[in-house]
């Protein structure tokens, strides 16, 4: 019992950091050029932090990497890369359409593709099973809640546009595209959880050849995948330095209050992957069900409340709110559909006593689909 609170507790630590990680990003002054805040976020979060903290977590994660050879690593590295792109945009549409809805949008996006992505590519047998109706039931359903949140967006946009007061609001093409571009962000960072399929190899030897229990394992895969992800989201902001020609915004005065705020949601974001792992393991043979569900539902709600909080939805009509809390009401219950459809089809692979590298893979599938931050 002890164990399941701590484990619950951590779980929720952790979605408080998933869904907090944008927040700081506010915070800066507004002519700040964005890659001079995002930059070393992303440098923090995709190579310091996996380099020098995740050998601390996984035993042997270098020589885990080497002995799984290329062929082992490739396919982690090239949809890790696909992730940091969506991790990019997630940052963009930060700016474009604030914290609660690219929230809203990207984690359903990210949830609905995340979810039938790895399941299409390695158990497309199993679509028409129970289980496998429970998870295109559970994807429409987070679908159905990304439409409902656009739907939010447009309507606090028209209300907000009468009522504005002089002050700026997003309409027209400028708010279509930071939705699509959330929705964007959504897609890309599901490739997280691809990457993560296909992290047998790697998983299976940092566990028999190095000792680490499962959850400690998956940190190789999560340092490959973040890694290929520090290739197009660092890059694509050393391409903005040098088209902006913003580098010397990095040695301004006041560049350390900055820098400072990046490592801050560059800590948040990555704590949310480790506790998360570390929750899910303490719950047991529903931690992933279970935890995922828990973990992926409050992170979408602090994730809004901190959009609330900043004053996103200011002179929004109160037809925009209800729209909003009913889109997060339907992720979360799309959410929880998943998280059943997942229970039930690790019961069906134990049935069919499948080896040790596919049923490794599967049980991190859904590890993969939280960050993102998952955060993206």
């Amino acid at each position: 019992m002890g164990t399941t609170v701590i484990g619950f507790t951590l779980l929720l630590l952790g979605a408080v950091c998933g869904g907090s990680f944008g927040l700081p990003s506010k915070f800066v002054r507004k002519d700040t050029p964005w890659e001079t805040l995002w930059g070393p976020f992303f440098f923090f979060v995709t190579i310091l932090i996996p380099t020098c903290v995740f050998p601390f977590i996984a035993e042997g994660l270098f020589a885990t990497c080497s002995q799984a050879g290329y062929a082992g690593i490739i396919k982690p590295v090239i949809f890790g890369f696909l992730w940091g792109l969506g991790s990019m945009t997630l940052g963009i549409s930060f700016s474009i359409i604030g914290l609660s809805l690219a929230y809203a949008l990207n984690y359903g996006a990210q949830i609905a593709i995340g979810a039938m992505g790895p399941f299409i590519i390695h158990n497309s047998d199993q679509l028409t099973t129970t289980h496998g109706y429970t998870i295109i039931s559970g994807v429409a359903v987070c679908i159905a809640g990304v439409v409902v949140c656009g739907r939010a967006a447009t309507l606090r946009s028209k209300s907000q546009a009468s009522d504005s007061g002089g002050l700026a609001v997003l309409t027209g093409g400028k708010l279509m595209k930071g939705l699509m571009v959330a929705i964007l962000s959504g897609v890309l960072c599901a490739c997280y959880a691809i990457a993560v399929s296909y992290g047998g190899t790697v998983t299976e030897i940092a566990a028999a050849q190095h000792g680490n229990p499962g959850w400690r394992a998956a940190f190789v895969v999560t340092a490959l995948i973040l890694w290929g992800g520090s290739l197009s989201a660092c890059g694509y902001c050393v391409y903005k330095l040098c088209m902006n020609k913003t580098w010397g915004s990095l040695v301004r005065p006041g560049i350390g209050g900055v820098l400072l705020i990046a490592l801050t949601m560059a800590l948040l974001h990555n704590a949310a992957i480790l506790l998360f792992g570390v929750g899910a393991s303490k719950l047991g043979p529903l931690g992933v069900a279970v935890g995922y569900a828990t973990f992926m539902s409050f992170a979408i709600i602090v994730g809004n409340i901190n959009g609330f909080l900043t004053k996103e939805w200011k002179g929004a009509g109160k037809q925009s709110m209800y729209w909003i809390a009913a889109g997060i009401i339907i992720l979360i219950i799309g959410v929880s559909i998943l998280a059943k459809g997942n229970f039930m089809q690790g019961e069906y692979e134990k049935r069919k006593a499948v080896p040790v590298e596919n049923s490794l893979s599967d049980n991190f599938s859904s590890h993969s689909v939280m960050v993102s931050e998952q955060p993206c």
